[in-house]
Parts: C-alpha cells; structure tokens; sequence
C-alpha cells in the first residue's frame, strides 16, 4: 500500500506515522504537513505545505495513493464556532475534496473524536462542526470513509503532544493510564492501537463507518489474532 498522512507531526500523527513506516506491506509513507517529521526512512516521503485549504500547487504530488489517514486537529478553546468550522471543517473538506478526486478508489480515514454529535445539533460546538465534517465525508465517494472517535489516547514510542498545556496535562495523568487501560481496556486507547487499527481498515475495511474506542479497540485485536 501507499499511505498519504496529513498531520504527522501531532501525538496521534505521531503513533500512525510508526506504524505506517514499520508494516511490510506499505511501500511508501508520504506525510504532509507544515513542518518536518524528523523522521529519515527510505519510504518516507514529506511535502512541506503551509496553506493546508489549497492543494493545487501540491497535487501532482499527491498521485498514486491507496490510503490517506487525516490525523489534523486543533482544539476548539477560546474559538468562535466560524473559526473552528474553517479549522476543522473547512481545513478536512479541502483535503479531502481533493483526494477523492484524485483517488475515487481510495480509503479515507479521519480522526474525529469521541462525544461527536453525528445529528450536528448538539449544544457542543465542537460536536456539531465535527459532526457536520463527519457527514460531508460520508457524502463523498470514496471507496469507503472511516470516521475514528478515540476518547483518551496514551503516546507510546517517543510520541508526544505538541501544545505546552497538553504535554502538562499529560505529565500529570501518565501514571493513572496504564491501569485505567487495563479498567477500561475498550476505552482507553495507545497511539499504537490507533494506528494499527488504521491500518488494518485500509486493507480489510470495516462493518461501519463510524468506529468508536470500542470499535477501534476489537479491530486492534482482530488484528492481532490474524
């Protein structure tokens, strides 16, 4: 498989991003972004591209893909809902408009979140504008679109948040993940999980669109088992 990920370089980019570089049957691991990885593998390829509402300068870079993982979020605090729509909706659709018209055969992954409202009426902010994303993703004809809303994510393998105030919440509640993982073992995923289970739904697909903790959870086990 060819592998496209647009946000590498936050925690969950981070996790997929390793587990695209180290599965054998992905030849070729393109990121963009608007930093660097840091990342040196022979399969790894990155577009730097600082408008990420535009892709017409990038598209011929963007040929030849089976599929992307959009892995891109921003957190809504302190945001008018017309500035978060431009950041998460607007940003998601311009990506994902683009690859479906590039690739109408590919599988689209996209990292919403948990508590998204698919009705779009929720009186959550966020949950509506991620909710609205979701649904004008479905209505695009990709092969399939996959909607992952993970709840609480443990960084492995050196990933780290990007904000300050993340990695300070982080610091804090790191000793309590371990056992609320082994409590909670369906709810409370690892960056590895997420991208193995991303992984897993670009070759096999799965029975629903929309994947929740749970979801992703039986799906990182199905994995394993075969």
């Amino acid at each position: 498989m060819n592998i496209l990920i647009f946000g590498a370089t936050g925690m969950v980019g981070q996790g997929v991003l390793r587990e695209c570089l180290l599965a054998a049957d992905v030849e070729r691991v393109q990121t963009v972004g608007r930093t660097a990885t840091g990342q040196r593998y022979p399969k790894l390829h990155e577009i730097m591209h600082g408008d990420l509402w535009n892709y017409g300068a990038i598209e011929p870079q963007l040929q030849n893909f089976d599929a992307c993982f959009l892995c891109l979020g921003v957190s809504s605090s302190r945001m008018a809902e017309a500035q978060y729509t431009h950041m998460a909706y607007d940003l998601t659709l311009a990506a994902a408009r683009t690859l479906q018209r590039l690739h109408p055969r590919m599988i689209f992954v996209y990292v919403s979140g948990a508590g998204t409202d698919g009705t779009a009426q929720s009186r959550s902010m966020w949950a509506r504008v991620k909710g609205r994303t979701e649904n004008a993703l479905l209505a695009l004809p990709f092969k399939a679109a996959y909607l992952f809303r993970p709840g609480v994510i443990q960084p492995l393998h050196g990933a780290r948040f990007k904000t300050a105030s993340h990695r300070l919440i982080y610091a804090v509640t790191k000793p309590l993940l371990p056992v609320l993982r082994l409590i909670f073992c369906n709810f409370v995923l690892t960056t590895e999980m997420v991208g193995e289970a991303m992984l897993a739904v670009a070759r096999h697909g799965a029975n629903q669109a929309v994947l929740e903790a749970g979801d992703i959870s039986a799906i990182c086990a199905t994995a394993a088992r075969s």
